[in-house]
């Protein structure tokens, strides 16, 4: 199985015509993601060409494009200044999930645009995240294609780049993956690590999950205790990122800042092995600490 996309999702692209949203529609087509609709207002009634001659309707609005194709998911490359917006309408429109590839949205913004969210009952996953892979099944935003493979082992990162890692590493061994999720390095997002665990715990073909957190916040460390109550029948190999960062210093992600000790590596890497995640020093690491886990 899978979470959160699947052979069964529809998905719109808001802001299909720009030059990201173009090209990463033609990489999700390719992959099989069933992509119904494309919004950019002004260029209604147009059409995508997409791989193999395939023809996508573009839609003014979120509301015409649900209504006349039925999309229950969207994914949206529109620049900063526009992004909560389209995160709002799309939630507007009945859409279950949205993920938000866009990065630089003011916090305030996101502020009111995860209450609205949250109010229409959506997920929201971002912004500033790479997006989701279920490898086999659909593919939602910018994880490329060629580095995952189906199998039984779930993956959950903050740091975009370092998920391509963990899934080489993996893929390399010989270790698939059920779902690859980016959850996004930004102050506020919309799905965190405790969401996509509890997902996972739910999927019976995940056997094993890989959290990759960075510095910054306390999110890990508040996963690390729901892992140690909630999820002793699946391990789960952490990694953390930044560990050699100065306190006070950005690091990557608006939210990667050290700003107390609950913030540093070191804290957080403690608290995973208090609650009985086994620690990859590298990123190398992390395919040899899931084959273990695995196999006992």
């Amino acid at each position: 199985m899978a979470i959160f996309v699947d052979e069964s999702t529809r998905l719109v692209v808001q802001g299909i015509t720009g030059r990201d949203g173009s090209f990463h529609t033609r990489q999700m087509m390719e992959y099989g993601t069933q992509v119904v609709a494309g919004v950019t207002p002004g260029k209604g009634g147009q059409f995508f060409e997409g791989p193999g001659g395939r023809r996508v309707p573009i839609f003014n609005t979120m509301e015409a494009a649900v209504a006349e194709t039925g999309a229950n998911t969207s994914v949206i490359y529109v620049p900063p200044g526009l992004a909560s917006g389209a995160i709002m309408e799309a939630a507007a429109a009945g859409i279950r999930f949205i993920v938000c590839i866009t990065e630089g949205i003011p916090v305030l913004e996101m502020t009111r645009a995860l209450a609205y969210v949250r109010d229409r009952g959506a997920r929201l996953l971002g912004p500033n995240c790479p997006g989701i892979i279920s490898p086999g099944k659909a593919k939602v935003g910018i994880i490329p294609a060629q580095i995952v493979r189906p199998g039984p082992v779930g993956v959950i990162s903050r740091s975009g780049t370092l998920t391509y890692e963990a899934v080489v590493q993996l893929t390399q061994a010989g270790i698939g993956q059920t779902t690859c999720v980016g959850i996004g390095g930004d102050p506020l997002i919309g799905t965190n690590f405790i969401d996509a665990l509890r997902a996972f715990k739910e999927d019976p073909e995940t056997r094993a999950i890989v959290l990759i957190g960075e510095i910054g916040g306390t999110d890990e460390q508040e996963a690390a205790l729901w892992v140690r109550e909630n999820l002793k029948e699946i391990p789960v190999v952490g990694f953390i990122a930044g560990q050699t960062a100065p306190p006070g210093r950005r690091m990557g992600h608006a939210g990667a800042i050290i700003s107390g000790s609950s913030g540093t590596a070191e804290e957080k890497i403690r608290t995973f092995r208090e609650n009985g995640i086994q620690v990859a020093s590298r990123p190398s690491e992390i395919a040899r600490l899931v084959q273990e886990a695995l196999r006992a």
